[in-house]
């Protein structure tokens, strides 16, 4: 009987601690972690999201000597997303970057069922799988960007170097390439209005493939575009790009990249509307570690803080300057040219009228 009480009390201690350190982080051992990134199903040197947010957290681990490992889901589901955070956690995380908006639905659960750990959730805020229950807890912060002006700095740079027949292929028609898409818009029509352009003189071929894949299907539209006369498309969806990097490639025409410098995944590419992914990541996990950590909040970086730009340093622009650059990106720091107007309360925008612009949406 004694022996059955030992065995008993023996499991109870052993269930105490796995749920101590389930609801906490894990007990630090000698092969702990305390700094980990999930990945989405991209590696860390995928030249967005992973690469990006992957930068930001080993560079503060380098300076200040942390531990840090990354973590990659079988597949792309909320059930394997959560595994992957469960295996960090169990790995001795105090921090989990999770990059994408494919991470909302995965960290709102999270969020409860690991109090003790710090989530920094890129691109995102966390959602229940409804949309009906929108809700940052104190251990999260949501990380969002300016994508109107990063689409804006495209735009305006794209007209400026003497463009003016572009192309936007954006990938799923969600809120941050939909801001990507009218900033772009934005951008170029500003660029005309100052070169006194006149009505028409811009045109812009406007599409959303639906997805975030390179398609046979989008490669062959991006041609098509092409061999029309479009003179330069802006990739905007994942995967997306490549197709339109493809196209360029075949017909010796310009892509615009995305969210990261993607000129070099193709020597089509002149510049890329950026996000500070490394920036913003690093300047969270900097946070934690002062006590100053943001929980609760959902931070936007814009050009005000460096959270958005164009890669100047690699861009093949034949005219448009690094001093034009900064001559404009001051606007936008400053405020003197404001951000998206009419952003509806999901924070969809809707597209302003445009006078020298001529957007055609091609379905």
């Amino acid at each position: 009987m004694k022996k059955i009480s030992l065995i008993l009390l023996a499991a109870l201690v052993l269930l105490s601690v796995t749920a101590c350190q389930k609801g906490q982080g894990a007990k630090k051992t000698a092969d702990s972690f305390d700094l980990a990134l999930v990945t989405d199903l991209g590696t860390i040197d995928d030249k967005s999201f992973n690469q990006g947010s992957w930068d930001g957290l080993v560079r503060y681990a380098r300076e200040q000597n942390i531990s840090h490992k990354y973590y990659q889901p079988s597949e792309q589901s909320h059930d394997a997303y959560l595994m992957t955070i469960d295996l960090a956690v169990r790995g001795g995380a105090k921090i989990v970057v999770t990059p994408g908006f494919l991470f909302e639905v995965p960290i709102f659960i999270a969020q409860d069922r690991y109090p003790g750990v710090h989530f920094i959730l890129i691109d995102g805020v966390p959602h229940s799988e409804d949309y009906s229950n929108f809700r940052t807890a104190s251990n999260v912060v949501g990380v969002l960007y300016a994508e109107d002006q990063a689409g804006f700095l495209a735009g305006y740079a794209a007209v400026k170097d003497g463009n003016r027949r572009l192309g936007f292929m954006g990938g799923m028609a969600v809120p941050a390439v939909v801001r990507f898409g009218y900033g772009f818009i934005q951008g170029a029509e500003y660029a005309a209005q100052e070169l006194g352009l006149a009505s028409g003189a811009i045109t812009v071929n406007y599409h959303y493939t639906g997805g975030f894949a390179a398609t046979p299907e989008a490669q062959t539209m991006a041609a098509s575009w092409y061999n029309s006369g479009i003179d330069v498309i802006f990739g905007c969806g994942g995967a997306v790009g490549n197709s339109v990097m493809a196209a360029a490639e075949q017909t010796g025409k310009k892509v615009i990249g995305v969210d990261v410098d993607q000129s070099g995944e193709s020597s089509t590419v002149i510049t890329s509307a950026m996000k500070g992914l490394a920036p913003s990541v690093y300047a969270c996990i900097k946070d934690y570690y002062a006590g100053k950590f943001p929980g609760g909040q959902t931070l936007v970086f814009d050009a005000a803080n460096d959270g958005v730009g164009l890669p100047m340093d690699t861009s093949k622009f034949g005219s448009f300057s690094k001093a034009d650059y900064n001559a404009i990106f001051q606007k936008l720091s400053n405020g003197s040219i404001p951000r998206m107007e009419n952003i509806t309360d999901d924070g969809s925008p809707r597209i302003v009228p445009v006078r020298i612009t001529r957007v055609t949406e091609v379905r």
